[in-house]
């Protein structure tokens, strides 16, 4: 048995899924890798895959395994690029993963901009509203918002986002400003489902010091599935949105939506661009990390001196 190739193989079924799906993508017949992963798991004597007719799934030791050749795979591509010179000049592919309204506003422009710096990289954006595991859905780098808890990743911060309460001038002049929360109550409100129970907004609320979250009952007028339609309904003049405030910097700094409870804004929550801890970084990635921060930065503080000026 070719220990390398079985245990290729086998991070190839553990990734994607099956092995029909590993077959796929390693262009080999589905009955030669499932005898590799049948030798590799009698090699060392114990099950790596739970089979049943639809569905493969590691076991516990499959799991542990999975990780430790994954590593010891990334370092071979690692090894591989150095000596074929990716390491001196940056080429090859990259797969980054966002947020998919950030991803849409924010970094394909900066990706774009890249590209055509950097003319023999590729770039695959993953865009999707999930935490992407890094290392497992192979993936370089990822874009995300919220405080890092996964310490295998290296993080670069590149500024904050605040959640805020907006609506139309129009609809402001028909039914009033809000000064308080309490009185949410007299007014149409917009929600979103990734923003928690749809019929209840949080909010911070200042004692001194300290910053203590209240959740409070809205009158949702409309609700939808994703914020950009929301925000969309607001500058319709439909009632009050919550969202964060790089999804309406552009529209407050237009005058299209006017602020509203700034006392209540929520809490900075940091923006980070991360990838996987390891020895060696590819100068496709370096180069990505150098040229994409920067700019994110000043995205990230033009979307604050928008906000704070209104």
């Amino acid at each position: 048995m070719d220990r390398l190739d079985a245990i290729t193989s086998f991070v190839a079924v553990a990734r994607s899924g099956g092995f029909s799906a590993a077959s796929r993508a390693l262009g080999t017949p589905v009955a030669n890798i499932s005898r590799k992963v049948a030798l590799l798991e009698e090699a060392l004597g114990v099950r790596l895959f739970v089979r049943t007719t639809r569905h493969v799934a590691l076991t516990e030791g499959g799991k542990r395994y999975f990780e430790a050749c994954s590593r010891v795979l990334d370092d071979l591509r690692d090894a591989d690029e150095e000596v074929t010179g990716e390491y001196r000049q940056p080429k090859g592919d990259l797969v980054i993963t966002a947020p998919l309204g950030f991803g849409q506003q924010h970094l394909q422009p900066v990706v774009q901009e890249f590209l055509r710096a950097y003319p023999q990289v590729n770039v695959h954006l993953q865009l999707a509203d999930r935490v992407v595991a890094l290392v497992e859905e192979h993936v370089d780098c990822a874009l995300r918002i919220g405080a890092l808890s996964d310490s295998s990743l290296v993080g670069r911060e590149l500024g904050a986002i605040r959640m805020v309460v907006c609506a139309a001038p129009a609809y402001l002049a028909a039914r009033g400003t809000p000064e308080v929360l309490s009185a949410l109550a007299e007014h149409d409100c917009i929600s979103w489902t990734g923003l928690g129970p749809y019929k209840t907004w949080t909010f911070t609320v200042r004692d001194g010091e300290r910053a203590i979250e209240q959740q409070v009952p809205v009158h949702v007028r409309v609700s939808t599935t994703t914020p950009e339609s929301a925000v969309q309904a607001a500058l319709a003049g439909v009632g009050l949105v919550q969202a964060t405030t790089y999804q309406v910097a552009p529209h407050v700094a237009e005058g299209r939506l006017v602020p509203v409870l700034a006392a209540y804004d929520s809490e900075p929550v940091p923006v980070s661009l991360v990838y996987p801890s390891k020895r060696l970084v590819p100068l496709k990635l370096r180069a990505l990390l150098d040229f994409g921060v920067a700019r994110l930065e000043q995205r990230l503080t033009l979307v604050n001196a928008l906000m704070s000026s209104r």
